[in-house]
């Protein structure tokens, strides 16, 4: 007999990285120093990265281990379907003391040609940034391969790129193919595809911890580019305090953001997935359709089994802000 569902919250893996910064630790209100951290994975099912369980009668499970035992009333039933026992969703917090490198995603056909893997779509929602933060977000109008690969001899690739403003609030959509860069200064969550492909176009000539330039990957970059890719490269949306408001809606993943100051009752009659929340600000209590309740405050995360989506999210305070994500 399997032991009953419930809302999960998972262990957060922290990866050291060159250019990560302080500020993970305090929005997670961790009780450790987390300086040099750039990468809060909240939940991955990457091979060497996989999510733990962190409490309830189902601690010390890995998210693999969850789908395995629990399936379509884990996931959804479209969703295992299509994926079977792989989760096909990671999301990180990220904190970026420096800039990170120049980069693009293989779209799926060339990810499971060249690694056996899903493609690299993600979406951003800019937590915190710095004044004149800045990101690069897709290749300026009419630059094909030849002007990049010139730019790059020239160490001037950066020419070539659509530069965007950052501040909080802010999304970003960065379909495989987009080529990117999140600017020093910012604190995003990012929602994306089940994979860790990346390609390094430009680095800085950066050098790591052993003197060593980070490896780029410029054949491999030019070719996932997608130059059509003309925007909009930044997601316009309206507030609506109370309801959910469409930050995103791709082939892999809705999210939509949910901001209240009072009780929101939800509705997710005909929605066959997961419910991932992501509290981005303030602290709540939740109900959900298995009469479990709990609280979420920022920084953490949970995921509503598909047998038990959430019913209410009740503000502990003035108000929550909440990122909300599944398939569908």
């Amino acid at each position: 007999m399997h032991q009953r569902l419930y809302p999960i919250s998972f262990t957060p893996i922290l990866k050291p990285l060159l250019w990560g910064g302080s500020r993970i630790g305090a929005y997670k209100g961790l009780p450790h120093a987390t300086d040099g951290i750039g990468e809060s994975w909240e939940i991955s099912a990457v091979d060497g990265s996989q999510s733990v369980v962190a409490e309830g009668s189902l601690k010390g499970f890995t998210i693999n281990q969850l789908i395995e035992t629990y399936q379509e009333l884990f996931v959804g039933e479209k969703v295992y379907q299509r994926y079977g026992d792989h989760f096909p969703l990671m999301v990180k917090l990220i904190d970026a003391a420096e800039d990170l490198s120049i980069q693009v995603h293989p779209n799926d056909e060339m990810a499971h040609k060249r690694h056996q893997t899903n493609g690299k779509t993600e979406m951003w929602y800019i937590i915190d940034a710095a004044p004149d933060s800045c990101l690069y977000a897709g290749l300026k109008p009419g630059v094909s391969s030849e002007d990049l690969q010139q730019h790059l001899q020239s160490n001037s690739l950066c020419e070539t790129l659509n530069k965007e403003n950052a501040k909080a609030g802010d999304v970003f959509m960065i379909p495989a193919g987009r080529v990117h860069s999140i600017g020093a200064g910012i604190l995003l969550a990012e929602v994306q595809q089940s994979s860790d492909v990346t390609y390094r176009l430009w680095d800085y000539d950066r050098l790591d911890a052993q003197g060593n330039k980070r490896p780029l990957h410029v054949d491999l970059a030019l070719e996932a580019i997608n130059y059509a890719h003309t925007g909009p490269h930044k997601t316009n949306y309206v507030k609506r305090p109370g309801r959910p408001v469409r930050l995103a809606e791709c082939p892999y993943f809705t999210a939509n953001l949910l901001e209240t100051d009072t009780v929101m009752v939800m509705d997710y009659k005909g929605l066959d997935s997961f419910v991932i929340w992501l509290c981005l600000e303030g602290e709540a209590t939740y109900s959900s359709a298995g009469r479990n309740n709990g609280r979420i405050r920022q920084g953490n995360l949970l995921l509503f089994p598909a047998c038990d989506q959430p019913k209410a999210l009740i503000p502990n305070g003035p108000s929550v802000k909440i990122l909300e994500v599944y398939i569908g």
